[in-house]
């Protein structure tokens, strides 16, 4: 959910900050454009100060490529993929912003609450602004702020401000740095030979340079082409060393797949080995978790577990939930960080809170945290960013090692989840009360995951074929009881994210309870009916679809008479076929939206990371 980008050194900047963009192209956005500052050749010294030159467009960074200036240099400049909040997306709403002078750049991402208000002020004031956003608000206030230094006006606006931000700040006064704060929205540092980036997302730095400085909540840093430094929004100086980012650049290339989101659901086998690595004992048929920070006398006494994420990461919450409960038998349930957040929920000491992110920076999910540690909590991150705000805010935690996920929609990361909570799962269980036994039987069984995914993917020209059929569907229904329902409801949500197929999910169970009455040709049912002690159960709720003449595709461990269609999944332990028939139901999704000529990378309306409200 847009992105920042910005350089100080000797190159050319635009090419680098383009660059830079198309690597955030997943995160979502709708336009794009460029301010840059110095025009020498040397950075700093030298630099030319007067009006920066901007260039902005609507669409796609291509579309702001192709209008760039013929001459258009400059060795230092910001940059900036907006996803629209307070503005239609249109040129004028594009970042970067300015101030009435032009010699103030600013690109931002977050929500400045009080804008209105502030606006309002300038306007009285005799500011003219050329924009609808909030954005432009931080830019009039550092131009009109009167301290000496760009930090110290830089500060001066952000204490007027409430509300999220990451920003860059570029000023033609100042032409030899570049400004950037953090507030609830992630600013990364790279950290270059003489040259420095800035960016809201390590994707976009790493063909330069891995290592990086993540910033705090409340810390600002100053950018020269050959040195860096950080320090509060009260001025107080602070000490962040740079880290190594593990990922390399290959990453987020393509591979031969002609989306991400093929190419990610293709890794999935080697993504859920990672996440197995060098965890697993087999002396005492457990696993090593090293970063929870939680001892056995600790874990023994947590007597409830609350999972909050949102999306996918609620859905593999879900999943987690019902194998904690099932191999720690403890209480366990997960909940939309979105909503948790909001609702006054009482907090008690003997949970564990658990929340889940794949970026790590997800605000709705982000502020829980925050809410939970002010009250007290013990809160544990299961994220795939190392580094992010939700790994460093939590009290320890799970890394789920999925590598890169650059679609806007979860695949890899989503399984790598999941899996990250069986491990957990064990871990608790075997603390507490699970025989060596149940031990050995899921640690075999979670060591059969790699070979079983790699299996149900050669299956994916017949998942394509269903796919074709069931694509035109006006609506979809998606079913499953108890470990199925988590497994309906990510498959729901794919196929809306990626397809815009409607779709709907419900726990089997209450078929009869309402949604029967939509059940008709037009409008099939994905079942999922896996081989456990519902099985029975399971195959009466395709007799009730079937009595009404609708289609069912089934999802299964063996073929289903009453379904039109069924995708056989390999057979794991119960506790973790989910795992395993989640994946078959992504590729339906996928092949689904190829069938409609969808976007599949960068779905309408969505974005990647959701870093605001």
């Amino acid at each position: 959910m847009c992105g920042i980008v910005g350089y100080i050194g000797r190159r050319d900047a635009a090419p680098l900050l383009l660059e830079g963009l198309q690597r955030l192209e997943y995160r979502g956005y709708d336009s794009a454009g460029i301010a840059l500052g110095a025009q020498s050749g040397k950075g700093g010294k030298g630099a030319k100060s007067g009006a920066l030159r901007t260039a902005k467009a609507v669409g796609r960074v291509r579309d702001l490529e192709a209008r760039l200036p013929k001459r258009f240099a400059g060795t230092t400049g910001i940059a900036h993929s907006r996803w629209a909040t307070h503005g239609a997306p249109n040129d004028e709403n594009a970042h970067p912003h300015l101030d009435g002078e032009g010699k103030v750049a600013v690109v931002h991402n977050g929500i400045i609450d009080n804008a209105s208000e502030l606006r309002a002020k300038l306007l009285a004031d005799g500011v003219e602004f050329r924009s609808e956003t909030d954005t432009e608000v931080l830019a009039h206030l550092i131009g009109r702020d009167p301290s000496e230094t760009l930090e110290e006006k830089v500060r001066g606006a952000l204490r007027m401000i409430d509300g999220t931000y990451g920003i860059a700040v570029l000023h033609a006064g100042f032409p030899d740095r570049i400004v950037a704060a953090r507030n609830g929205s992630p600013v990364v540092l790279g950290i270059g030979e003489k040259e420095m980036f800035v960016s809201s997302d390590v994707a976009a730095l790493v063909s330069h340079t891995r290592q990086v400085v993540t910033l705090d909540d409340g810390e600002m840093a100053t950018l020269k082409a050959d040195d860096y430094r950080t320090y509060t929004t009260e001025g107080s100086r602070t000490s962040a060393s740079p880290t190594t980012v593990e990922w390399e650049v290959e990453s987020y290339d393509m591979g031969g797949h002609d989306t991400y989101m093929h190419k990610e659901i293709s890794e999935q086998a080697d993504a859920v080995d990672r996440v197995l690595r060098g965890r697993i004992d087999d002396r005492f048929s457990t696993v090593h978790l090293g970063g929870l920070n939680l001892d056995a006398r600790e874990a023994r006494a947590v007597r409830r577990v609350k999972i909050l994420g949102c999306g996918s990461a609620y859905h593999a919450g879900q999943i987690g939930a019902q194998m904690i409960e099932e191999l720690a038998r403890v209480p366990a349930d997960a909940e939309p960080a979105s909503e948790f957040r909001y609702r006054n929920a009482v907090v008690d000491p003997d949970t564990l809170y658990i929340a889940v992110s794949q970026s790590g920076e997800t605000y709705d999910t982000l502020a829980a945290v925050q809410e939970l540690k002010r009250k007290g909590a013990r809160v544990l991150g299961v994220v795939n960013v190392v580094g992010s705000a939700i790994a460093r805010e939590t009290d320890g935690g799970v890394y789920v090692h999925a590598g890169p996920e650059v679609c806007v929609v979860s695949t890899k990361c989503f399984t790598n989840t999941a899996v990250a909570f069986a491990l957990l799962a064990l871990h608790l269980g075997r603390i507490r009360d699970l025989s060596v036994a149940d031990g050995k039987r899921i640690i075999a069984g979670l060591r059969r995951l790699p070979e079983q995914i790699a299996g149900i993917l050669r299956d994916e020209e017949r998942i394509a074929e269903l796919a074709g059929e069931y694509a035109n569907a006006k609506s979809m229904m998606f079913v499953g009881r108890v470990r199925g329902f988590p497994v309906a409801r990510e498959a729901s949500l794919k196929l809306k994210e990626v397809s815009y197929v409607h779709a709907e999910a419900y726990p089997a169970s209450e078929l009869k309870h309402g949604p029967l009455a939509l059940i008709e040709p037009a409008v099939p049912t994905v079942a999922v009916v896996p081989d456990d002690d519902l099985l029975e159960k399971n195959r009466a709720t395709l007799e009730e679809i079937k009595a009404r003449s609708g289609r069912i595709l089934a999802v299964a461990h063996r073929e289903q008479e009453k379904a039109d269609h069924t995708i056989v999944v390999p057979k794991n332990e119960d506790e973790l076929d989910p795992v395993l028939m989640g994946i078959p139901l992504q590729l339906l999704a996928y092949h689904s939206a190829l069938a409609l000529g969808r976007d599949i990378d960068k779905p309408r309306n969505l974005a990647k990371s959701v870093t605001v409200e």
